[in-house]
């Protein structure tokens, strides 16, 4: 079976409440990686249309803060399968009120798909409709080359 990159898109929005902030009044960094999990998750469950586990962050990069009362839109998109893993792309926006949306966070992290007895299982191929789409495969490919070859190093 075959699934297009957009059947398993998602968007979240949050509203950075005092109890989200750290103490220099920005929100705190863990609950943003929080979020991020939960919207690559949702994303990996669209996907694969069963449970799954964050294997790995890749790479998560904070490129501003956020402030109480900021909206934080999550929007998390597949870039690469393999057999029972996902590689998953979470983008975190600040959006203002007339719907300007500033980045302040990137991550990529890796699922794996679940059975009902937590044993990996296959997950859906992925049909690339854009040049984007096939860009950013080629680029995840990469990356699970570079994972492979940490793990090896023993990272």
């Amino acid at each position: 079976m075959e699934k297009k990159i957009s059947d398993s898109k998602i968007e979240q929005v949050y509203q950075v409440r005092p109890e989200h902030l750290n103490g220099a009044g920005r929100l705190f960094g863990g609950r943003l990686m929080e979020w991020i999990d939960e919207a690559a998750g949702l994303v990996g469950i669209r996907h694969s249309q069963c449970n799954v586990i964050t294997a790995s962050v890749d790479n998560l990069r904070f490129i501003r803060g956020a402030y109480q009362n900021d909206l934080l839109v999550l929007a998390g998109r597949l870039t690469y399968v393999g057999t029972t893993s996902m590689e998953v792309r979470v983008d975190t926006y600040v959006e203002t009120l007339d719907g300007i949306r500033r980045p302040i966070n990137r991550a990529y992290l890796t699922l794996v798909a679940v059975d009902k007895d937590g044993s990996p299982t296959k997950v859906p191929s992925v049909i690339l409709e854009t040049e984007s789409e096939k860009a950013e495969w080629e680029a995840g490919k990469r990356r699970r080359e570079l994972r492979i070859q940490r793990k090896k190093e023993g990272f």
